[in-house]
């Protein structure tokens, strides 16, 4: 246990927050910054939970994302389709010469594009995820964005896993298509508690490349605190399509002015003080995230993948369609 000044800011995992006043809550000026955790569901409410989520995600896939998703991620190729009469205006390239000769009439081969695709969601389920500031969990938030993407994917018949994963991992669902594998999904997202509270990312990746045996679409969701992910990143992106989420909390970025805290690592369970009333060690925690973060960013980006950074406190529609249109247009 230790005081932390300006010198020595807590790392940006201390998730567990108590005052004097009160335990799990911050307060100043009559404004709450109040901690969630993970709770254990009877069947009920997790069937209700499991609906709540499809109803809302399903619409946002719907409206926003199909067409967007269908865009930004190819399929492996062309495929033939049939064989059709010559109409004016078609490539003579694509004219059949063993066709036309039997039938006498000119023919031209059809192709289209190859879409399925496998997606594997990757989904960081340590202690730090089931966090959140805002009346939202940081597993919540990642629960939807997977919903969404689940959901996206089986509108254009392409297949989805799921690897969840904390030091360990937790659960893998082999990729399948169907509504009721999507749901499955949810439910899995929903209840699974972590047996391990730590991070083990490099490790979920080469679970990932050795699960894998064609090109897919790789989603790593995760709040990206761990470290030495970054040569099994680079293996993973040269086969496959991999998009990095940053999924994060504003009070892992910005430390409120509520004097002395004490704090314990979601993580490590390591305990510590910090003082809120010095600006320095402020701007310090800030300036820590900050760091991670770009770091995580470059991570991806060296490696030929994408990245996304979403805040739990503001609405993700917008920015997940705008990667989507993005993406869309440099491919």
């Amino acid at each position: 246990m230790g005081l932390f000044g300006p010198d020595n800011v807590p790392p940006n995992q201390l998730q567990v927050v108590n005052t004097q006043e009160s335990t799990g809550v911050l307060r100043k000026n009559s404004v709450y910054f109040t901690l969630f955790f993970h709770q254990n569901m009877d069947t009920a409410e997790l069937l209700k939970r499991v609906r709540k989520v499809e109803i809302k995600t399903r619409g946002l896939t719907k409206h926003l994302f199909t067409g967007g998703y269908h865009s930004a991620f190819k399929g492996r190729g062309m495929s033939f389709s049939e064989v059709r009469q010559y109409h004016f205006g078609d490539d003579v390239r694509a004219i059949d010469w063993n066709v036309t000769a039997r039938t006498g009439e000119p023919h031209v081969k059809i192709f289209e594009e190859e879409r399925e695709l496998t997606v594997m969601l990757m989904v960081d389920v340590s202690g730090s995820s089931f966090f959140g500031s805002t009346g939202t969990l940081k597993q919540e938030m990642l629960t939807e964005l997977c919903a969404v993407l689940a959901f996206s994917a089986n509108a254009n018949n392409d297949k989805v896993g799921l690897l969840l994963f904390s030091d360990r991992q937790e659960i893998y669902l082999p990729p399948k298509n169907g509504r009721q594998h999507t749901l499955r999904i949810i439910r899995e997202l929903l209840h699974v508690p972590p047996s391990d509270r730590g991070t083990d990312l490099a490790a979920a990746i080469q679970f990932t490349r050795n699960v894998l045996k064609k090109k897919s679409v790789c989603f790593v969701l995760s709040d990206f605190l761990g470290e030495g992910y970054q040569s099994a990143l680079r293996v993973l992106a040269r086969r496959h399509d991999v998009v990095g989420i940053h999924c994060w909390d504003r009070l892992e970025r910005e430390l409120p002015d509520v004097g002395l805290l004490h704090l314990r690592d979601a993580e490590s369970a390591e305990i510590s003080w910090v003082d809120t009333t010095d600006p320095q060690a402020r701007r310090q925690y800030t300036r820590r995230f900050d760091e991670n973060r770009a770091l995580a960013s470059a991570n991806f980006h060296r490696s030929g993948a994408d990245f996304l950074s979403l805040p739990t406190s503001a609405p993700y529609t917008a920015a997940l369609l705008h990667f989507f249109e993005k993406r869309a247009k440099s491919i």
